[in-house]
């Protein structure tokens, strides 16, 4: 990416503000690319750490698989998941506050007995498997951001700021060799006054 810029004191005072608006704020992005980086992890930890819930409590449910055939499973529906938006370094980011349950009435006398485990056994597996994509996306969510910070913190670290005063540098010394060279003209204008009102 190329600055625009004239060879000017105007355009050196623009340079220079926009050059201290990044140099400012490249701590404060560096500091929420870490923030976000941390917590992208922690909510990979959790994830995988229902995920492997998830499939103990389903490995243990398949052992009764021949019992789950005779389940009704209109018995257990979820009717509402409640979230929440929380912001973490400024990205908002879904929390999971509760999951409600329409449990189907049913006549537990003609039922097996297993049936109220089986309803809190689905609910369990229920529970993992939504609090587990709620985590997931809120992963999504921060990884995206921290992305894109990194970006920024990239643009600002390796372009724009070496950019902003490699320019501010070129614009100084076309000044100086300016100042220089007009220096030079008047002792140059001075000196032929001189000769000539030497010879007069």
């Amino acid at each position: 990416m190329a600055i625009k810029f004239q060879y000017n004191k105007t355009s050196l005072q623009g340079l220079d503000k926009q050059l201290k608006v990044r140099k400012k704020a490249l701590p404060t992005l560096k500091n929420k690319e870490s923030a976000l980086r941390s917590e992208v992890q922690r909510a990979k930890d959790e994830a995988v750490r229902l995920e492997k819930e998830f499939e103990t409590a389903l490995a243990a449910v398949e052992q009764m698989t021949r019992l789950w055939n005779e389940f009704d499973s209109s018995l257990l529906s979820i009717s509402n998941v409640e979230l929440i938006q929380k912001k973490i370094a400024g990205v908002i980011t879904p929390v999971l506050v509760s999951i409600q349950f329409d449990v189907a009435p049913c006549n537990l006398f003609n039922s097996p007995v297993w049936f109220a485990d089986g309803i809190a056994i689905l609910k369990n597996l229920a529970e993992c498997a939504v609090a587990r994509e709620v985590f997931i996306r809120k992963m999504e969510l921060l990884d995206f951001a921290r992305k894109k910070t990194t970006q920024k913190v990239n643009l600002y670290e390796k372009i724009q700021i070496p950019g902003f005063e490699d320019a501010m540098l070129k614009i100084k010394r076309f000044l100086e060799d300016e100042e220089n060279l007009s220096k030079s003209a008047q002792k140059i204008v001075k000196t032929k006054q001189l000769q000539q009102e030497e010879m007069l």
